[in-house]
């Protein structure tokens, strides 16, 4: 029997289990007398507004939180999947084309576009298995910024609920399901940058329909014009009944662009292409992605439910060029990634407040499953985005599907614990062109978790925290055996890689309107074996260690006046290496990243101000090369003329920073170079100053 066919009747039995605990519990509640409540943990609903809330006596480590609508649109950003930087020590960079998903780092990971940091949207994942370009591939272009109601975040491997790429934690986005007034958002800005959003929601029935989208153009300041031109759109309706909740989700997003990839400095040194050039201009790329998913949630008397199950659909065609004429001196090195590919799957939880051995126990079980079916996965040599050849081309099935359960306990109402698990099992099933890469693998894996807290004063709570996670590798790389673009003989990848962390942290709320959170953690991985988009083969390297320190602050001094500052630093070596090559290249070593925000109270000048800073950090394992930091203050100010209608300036990079977006250091060859190419920094300028005026309603 084949591992998916084992795991899906567990499945089945413990959703049956789920329910006949609720029945068992509302059977009680009828035959027996009132429990003591004051022992029980309670489910009462509880409204979060943000980093201002105060979650001491209900957080299960130090670095976890929520951060709210206000706080994600009082930031000026120049890219969605920047919202992710209200995650403390997260960082989130361009390589490349806007229309492609982001460069990421966190906790000393430089995560490419996702493999290690697990994000999802209304429960769905966003993440993508063996994807074309990457491994973990998250592509946050598609999000609508005004919609999104809350950001929840999880930094470590210390939650049960957090499965495959969750090694550096997770995030998820909540968007709202109704409008309170209609709202229209119209930007224009330098570099031909054009852009409208709108929505409203109606009463339809018995429910609330939202209907919202959003078109962007944009050129950005590259010497070759990006020409972005993006489309996303929401539907969403949602309705009650009873003590039952149900929603259906609707997503659609469609992108095209031109690329500017990182280049090499000594081209602008000599002269050849401006700071703002490119080596190869015909590099680009188009997506879309298009989504429906139901949910459903119920609140019982001493427990909930919830219910999400989504399909989804996405592709990409996208040309690189990043060594120009190192391997083909005449056609040159530009490549085309390209896939086609459906997500289907669901999530489950059921939560259960009860009592036992005299005290209070909140019980969480829950199940999740995807399976993603990846057609035409393909690497292909072309030039002038004309295919001329095909390193490999592969048809993919992964399924992977997961059972959790957490158990917390308030033992004394100074310490309480929160004792979990999850076991996880996945197969690869991969048809290549070459049939020697052809194969089935499968593989399960388990994951204890632990935290304990104790809770010092109403003000103050300490929290130590241990577990284990994994991320998946590409299926290609599971089944691999011979390189397809060298023909030598190739090892075969283990299909879950493991992690194991652990964390000491402390929460602080020593005045009103203060919220401190510091974590001194730990994380070592088995390996970073990792599947080579680029190259159309697997790439095995050392197994790591990591640690380091974030200091979250957020301060709501007034009413109108909110600070905010976070501080991390990290160190990330490779474990079992030869002396002097333990540094892991792109790792961040120290990032900072604070604010200031003015809002007014009715109407007048509202405003922001941030900085974000990561330092240098190396770009090879001697650490004798190594990135220099990067600056960048960015600042809005507006004026709120009266509720709902506002007119606000936005001005990215303020001090017109000529630092870099990324940094790497390879090898390449321009022409009339040698026939071995030339190691050289390669970067990605960030873009200078530039301003942005919108005209606002309804927010």
């Amino acid at each position: 029997m084949s591992t998916p066919a084992r795991v899906l009747p567990g499945l089945a039995v413990l959703w049956l289990a789920c329910l006949t605990s609720r029945l068992s519990a509302q059977a009680d509640t009828t035959r027996h007398p009132a429990a003591d409540t004051s022992k029980v943990v309670s489910l009462e609903t509880i409204t979060v507004v943000g980093r201002s809330d105060d979650l001491i006596g209900t957080a299960g480590t130090a670095s976890e939180g929520r951060v709210g609508a206000v706080d994600l649109q009082s930031r000026p950003i120049s890219r969605e999947g920047e919202l992710l930087e209200t995650v403390p020590g997260m960082i989130v960079t361009q390589h490349s084309g806007e229309g492609k998903a982001n460069q990421y780092f966190v906790r000393g990971f430089n995560l490419d576009h996702g493999t290690d940091f697990q994000t999802r949207v209304e429960g769905m994942p966003v993440n993508m298995a063996s994807h074309a370009h990457g491994q973990g591939y998250t592509d946050l272009n598609f999000l609508i910024p005004e919609l999104v109601e809350f950001l929840d975040y999880k930094l470590g491997v210390y939650h049960a609920d957090v499965g495959d790429f969750g090694s550096a934690g997770a995030a998820e986005f909540h968007l709202v399901h109704r409008l309170a007034r209609p709202f229209a958002s119209g930007t224009i800005g330098e570099n031909g940058l054009a852009r409208l959003a709108a929505g409203g929601s109606i009463r339809v029935g018995r429910g609330d329909l939202l209907v919202a989208g959003e078109a962007k153009g944009y050129n950005g300041p590259w010497d070759r014009a990006e020409d972005i031109r993006k489309f996303s759109g929401v539907v969403h309706y949602s309705w009650e009944s009873g003590a039952s909740r149900f929603s259906i989700l609707g997503m659609g997003y469609h992108n095209r662009w031109n690329s500017n990839d990182q280049i090499p400095l000594r081209a602008v040194e000599e002269g050849s292409i401006t700071g703002l050039g490119q080596i190869d201009s015909t590099d680009g790329g188009n997506t879309q992605r298009y989504s429906l998913s139901g949910a459903w949630h119920h609140d019982g008397a001493s427990s909930t439910q919830d219910v999400t199950l989504f399909g989804i659909y996405s592709d990409l065609s996208l040309y690189s060029d990043f060594t120009y004429f190192l391997d083909d001196p005449v056609h040159g090195d530009q490549f085309n990634q390209r896939e086609h590919r459906v997500i289907l799957g669901g999530n489950a939880t059921h939560k259960q407040a009860m009592q036992a051995l005299g005290v209070g126990h909140l019980l969480k079980i829950g199940a999740q499953t995807r399976a993603d079916i990846i057609n035409g996965l393909g690497l292909y040599h072309t030039e002038r985005q004309q295919r001329i050849g095909t390193v490999r081309q592969d048809d993919v099935r992964e399924w992977g599907s997961g059972v959790y359960a957490e158990l917390e306990s308030r033992w004394r109402p100074w310490f309480r614990s929160v004792l979990g698990g999850r076991a996880d099992a996945y197969t690869f099933n991969v048809s290549s062109d070459l049939p020697v890469n052809s194969g089935h693998r499968s593989a399960a894996i388990v994951s204890p978790k632990a935290s304990l807290v104790f809770t010092a004063s109403p003000k103050a709570e300490f929290y130590l925290s241990g577990g284990f996670g994994f991320h998946s590798n590409d299926a290609r790389g599971t089944t691999i055996t011979v390189d397809p673009g060298t023909g030598a003989a190739v090892d075969r990848v283990n299909p879950l890689v493991r992690s194991r962390g652990a964390e000491f942290g402390l929460r602080l709320s020593p005045v009103a309107g203060l919220r401190t959170t510091m974590s001194v953690w730990g994380l070592n991985l088995d390996s970073e074996l990792l599947f080579t988009g680029d190259g159309g083969t697997t790439e095995p390297s050392a197994a790591s260690r990591r640690g380091g320190i974030t200091f979250a602050n957020f301060y709501r001094a007034t009413s109108q006046l909110a600070l905010d500052a976070d501080i991390s630093f990290a160190r990330a070596r490779f474990h079992g290496v030869d002396a002097g090559q333990g540094h892991i290249p792109g790792a961040l070593e120290n990032v900072v990243a604070a604010g200031l925000t003015w809002s007014p109270k009715a109407r007048g000048l509202f405003g922001a101000v941030r900085l974000r800073h990561f330092g240098s950090y190396p770009l090879i394992e001697d650490n004798g090369v190594r990135a220099h930091a990067t600056n960048l203050v960015s600042g809005e100010m507006g004026y709120l003329v009266k509720a709902g209608l506002r007119l606000r300036v936005e001005v990215l990079n303020l001090l017109n920073s000529s630092d870099d977006d990324i940094q790497y250091y390879y090898t390449s060859r321009l022409q009339g170079e040698p026939a071995g190419g030339v190691d050289d920094v390669h970067f990605h300028p960030v873009e200078p100053r530039q301003v942005r005026v919108s005209l606002v309603y309804g927010l």
